[in-house]
């Protein structure tokens, strides 16, 4: 969003008196009403794509580096700072109102078209080279910022000098009419990125398409409305410019499928098999077949590996099992891993699964390998699936309802999963639970992250819970599975997962004598996992609220 910049007070010499500048007001093809028409349609144009290209970075970066929150504050802060600075350069370019508008706008629509893609070919090739450049896709998200920032910020105050040509006017009037335009075009924008252009075009089409639109509006302002206070030289230059941005546009456009798949399988491996993209996040199934591991990516972090998914399921699972647990309520675990473990117990009545994502669901019941991992857990008449967020069913799901629950959520070092960690939501997990009942949750790995581990336990026992902390090891290391993606460092991906058995009163951590026995968790493994959780303790961690998240 680009700011208001003020004219010149009223007495002063008007901008087109100033040496090197034209000696008339500018000479308009149109009636000067239109023109102060058309000059204010462009900065609601222009406005509009300031604001997608803001918020596109925001959200590719919150996809590829986690922590939308940080990375929201880096993209805002420092675009609002370069808009500033650029603000202050286009003073010199005063004289020069609609040669330099044109350039501004050709750049701007060149740099924030192609920035989302030179973002994610970063990202998906070099981003585990490790050493000097293990920062370098965050490097270029504040370089993008900043140099949008700046183009952005250039915009008013030459747009402000190409409107007091048309007619002069007071300040107070001109910044008003610029001033709405360019609000009520970042509205727009606003609103055109997360309902038309992110679910219809993507995140790299959308930010191609936001550049050509930028560069048609700009030059066609400069070079249809002002083109005779330019020199013929500066009309080819012009002219020749934008039909270059334009061709490169076009061309990354016509590739941008071949090139998502290239950086895809340069994230992911060769063996993607699904990759789509639905209303919460980015799905992607690798392996499966073929005697190859099945591993399933949500938004870039690795959630199940055929690997070592029977590890964490089990301890997930069996633990809070061992009690009365005729009714099993399981939050997340739309992959339908914890359901198949669930159901391995006698006694199992009805499972209530309520997972946000149904396209994960309905991969869980179609995909071949991922229907066969789960042993076909969603096809049991004893299991209703539920597709809402995990927080507003609890706050209508009815009290004493439930023997055991599951929480089978993504990490909570993840922005996105942060209220599904918090004391408000343990508080409602707690409410469902009938007498004796038990509640486990997976609180991120013990080893890697025993400040967040230890978070929640924390924020379990404000919820008025007793706890049992746990672990397990035996991850397959090499993607992360948290809240960061791929860790420059692959020897430093967590090899561990941490959970917490909490009920009303201390729960024993025990397997159920009178339950099937795990394939690979032991009485034995179980009492090391909760003695080693133990020898991380951090005392003394404040709980984790809504409005106070401590993830």
């Amino acid at each position: 969003m680009i700011e208001p910049h003020a004219p010149a007070p009223p007495g002063c010499p008007p901008p087109w008196s100033a040496p090197g500048g034209p000696a008339a007001p500018a000479r308009l093809p149109v009636r000067p009403g239109t023109g102060r028409f058309l000059v204010l349609a462009g900065v609601f144009v222009c406005a509009a794509c300031g604001l997608v290209y803001e918020l596109e970075l925001v959200a590719l970066a919150s996809y590829l580096m986690g922590d939308s929150v940080t990375q929201a504050s880096v993209v805002l802060s420092v675009m609002v700072f370069a808009m500033g600075i650029g603000s202050l350069a286009a003073k010199r370019l005063r004289p020069l109102a609609a040669a330099g508008f044109g350039a501004v706008e050709a750049a701007l629509a060149l740099v924030g078209g192609c920035s989302a893609m030179a973002l994610y070919a970063v990202f998906a090739w070099t981003g585990d080279w490790g050493g000097m450049w293990a920062n370098g896709p965050r490097c270029l998200l504040v370089a993008f910022s900043l140099a949008t920032g700046l183009l952005i910020g250039a915009e008013v105050p030459l747009l402000m000098e190409l409107i007091q040509r048309i007619r002069r006017q007071d300040a107070g009037g001109a910044v008003a009419d610029l001033s709405a335009a360019d609000y009520v075009g970042a509205l727009v924008g606003g609103l055109a990125f997360p309902f038309l252009l992110l679910p219809f075009l993507g995140q790299l089409t959308g930010a191609l398409l936001t550049g050509a639109v930028n560069a048609v509006v700009g030059g066609a302002l400069v070079l249809g409305l002002f083109r005779r206070d330019l020199t013929r030289r500066a009309r080819w230059l012009l002219l020749v410019g934008n039909a270059l941005v334009l061709a490169v546009l076009a061309a990354a456009a016509v590739l941008v499928d071949d090139f998502e798949r290239a950086a895809r399988q340069a994230v992911y491996g060769d063996d993607v098999r699904v990759a789509l993209r639905t209303e919460v996040q980015e799905v992607v199934l690798t392996g499966g077949t073929h005697g190859r591991p099945l591993d399933l990516f949500l938004d870039g972090r690795l959630r199940v590996s055929g690997r070592d998914e029977l590890r964490y399921h089990e301890a997930l699972v069996h633990p809070a099992m061992s009690g009365p647990h005729a009714r099993v309520l399981v939050l997340g675990g739309g992959d339908g891993l914890a359901t198949r473990e669930v159901l391995h117990h006698p006694g199992v009545d009805r499972v209530d699964v309520v997972e946000i994502d149904a396209e994960v669901i309905r991969l869980a019941r179609t995909d071949p390998a991922l229907s066969a991992l789960n042993r076909h857990a969603f096809g049991d008449p004893r299991v209703h699936v539920t597709t809402e967020d995990a927080f507003g069913w609890l706050r209508g799901a009815p009290r004493a309802t439930y023997d055991v629950v599951v929480s089978d959520l993504p990490d909570p070092g993840i922005t996105a999963s942060t209220k599904l960690y918090s004391q408000e939501f343990y508080g409602l997990a707690r409410r469902v639970l009938a007498p004796g009942g038990r509640l486990v949750v997976h609180a991120g790995p013990v080893a890697a992250g025993p400040r967040v581990y230890w978070t929640v336990e924390a924020t379990l026992r404000a919820a008025g819970f007793r706890t049992a902390p746990y672990g397990t090891g035996g991850r397959h290391a090499g993607f992360a599975a948290g809240p960061d993606r791929t860790p420059a460092d692959r020897s430093r991906a967590p090899r561990d997962w941490g959970f917490v058995l909490a009920a009303r009163t201390d729960p024993r951590l025990r397997l159920d004598p009178d339950g099937p026995r795990p394939r690979v968790l032991t009485e034995a493994s179980l009492t090391a996992g909760e003695r080693a959780a133990r020898r991380t303790r951090i005392a003394g961690l404040p709980a984790s609220t809504l409005v106070h998240p401590r993830y």
